[in-house]
């Protein structure tokens, strides 16, 4: 009996009862599907529909991840790897593996810290972190808030004296480089917010009321907390969203659709620092834009947000590369749910890896922990897979070490 009891002392051991809820929560996540599983269970089916959804049906949306599930790795063994470092350089600037946090609008809706908790997340994990025109806290909060490196997202608005006033703030606040976002002439549908009639900010209504009250977590932290702005636009002519309104509604009220080349030369008169253009998704663009000067094209389909048939993203990488040389940066955006993703852009030929979406799922599923959570997790994979591909050093990703399924026609 005292043998037994021994035995059963040695295999068993009592689980630490966790009492923090949001490490509860973060213990039972191994994978940005798991935070994703969470972030829907948390959040009200409208406002996790916003951050999950695409425009129509969805094809682009699912396209940009199965670019990557098909594209397969070709290891190299016996390497002699004692050590592998993930660093890398992003537009002159140091970052600890090669991932850009996206531009994201109205991310408070997720958490109520919002771009502040994602921008202390990102300077925690060394990567550069885009602030988005339709934040939901300022140029000036987020700096505040960060002592990493900022990038400013830049959407065309129809009063340019506004958009100079925005890149002025963005110079005073030390942020280093602007992306314009060029694939937002017109809103893309999105059928899922047309379904549930969502607005920003979610409209208080008997449906509302109701999900408010399934989601009771998120509920009380929305009415606990400031009211949510279009943080940049506060107060002005053009609406901050203190009224419910369809984003469709906003946009195409706003946002210029007779955006050129001649925007961009234009950018970069009142502005010294690198320029990217996001929202990139031909060759032939690619070229222009390299031609023009452009510091960086962040190959882009805005997530499947925007037009459903764009081409996925990966598959685009190798042919602008090969059409561009060095003459500009590339960044892959759109798909990436792994390290490994990261691992498969840069050696297809891109830069950096961009992801939005999967620390938005992080966000409302653990607030700022889990985005810290993800951006670890992200490293950690980044660092193994370089490990079992044969690569010490970011510069040794190349194209030998993946076989990618190439649909991107290169006359596109």
């Amino acid at each position: 009996m005292i043998d037994a009891l021994r035995t059963v002392r040695s295999v068993v051991r009592l689980e630490r009862i966790e009492t923090d809820p949001i490490e509860r929560r973060l213990r039972r996540a191994a994978s940005v599907a798991d935070l994703r599983r969470i972030a829907k269970r948390r959040l009200p089916g409208g406002v996790f529909d916003y951050i999950d959804g695409g425009a129509e049906d969805e094809r682009t949306l699912a396209a940009n991840a199965a670019a990557y599930a098909t594209t397969t790795f070709r290891p190299r063994v016996l390497r002699g790897l004692a050590e592998v470092d993930p660093s890398t350089t992003i537009l002159g600037g140091a970052a600890s593996y090669p991932l850009v946090l996206a531009p994201t609008g109205f991310t408070r809706i997720a958490d109520p810290e919002g771009e502040l908790a994602v921008a202390r997340a990102a300077a925690r994990a060394g990567l550069p972190y885009t602030l988005s025109t339709l934040s939901t806290r300022s140029i000036e909060e987020v700096r505040s808030a960060s002592d990493g490196r900022l990038w400013f997202q830049v959407y065309a608005w129809r009063d340019r004296g506004l958009v100079a006033e925005m890149v002025q703030r963005a110079a005073d606040s030390r942020y280093e480089a602007l992306m314009l976002t060029v694939d937002t002439a017109v809103f893309g549908r999105r059928e899922r917010d047309v379904r549930r009639g969502f607005t920003l900010p979610p409209a208080v209504g008997l449906r509302t009321i109701v999900d408010g009250a399934l989601h009771p977590g998120w509920a009380l932290a929305f009415l606990r907390s400031d009211p949510i702005r279009f943080a940049n636009v506060a107060g002005r002519d053009v609406g901050d969203g203190a009224s419910p309104v369809s984003l469709a509604d906003y946009i195409n009220a706003q946002f210029d659709p007779a955006l050129s080349w001649e925007d961009v030369s234009w950018l970069r008169s009142i502005w010294d620092g690198p320029i990217m253009l996001k929202g990139v998704q031909t060759v032939a663009d690619a070229v222009i834009a390299a031609e023009s000067g452009v510091d960086a094209v962040c190959l882009s389909n805005h997530g499947g947000r925007q037009l459903d048939g764009a081409p996925s993203i990966l598959p685009l990488v190798g042919p602008v590369r090969e059409a561009v040389g060095d003459r500009t940066a590339i960044i892959c955006d759109g798909g990436v749910r792994r390290g490994s993703d990261i691992v498969k852009a840069v050696a297809a030929g891109a830069d950096a890896a961009m992801a939005g979406r999967a620390y938005l799922y992080a966000l409302g599923a653990a607030g700022e922990r889990g985005v810290d959570r993800l951006l670890e997790w992200f490293r950690a994979d980044v660092v193994r897979t370089m490990s079992l591909v044969g690569a010490s050093t970011i510069d040794e990703l190349n194209r030998s070490l993946i076989e990618l399924r190439d649909d991107a026609n290169e006359d596109r």
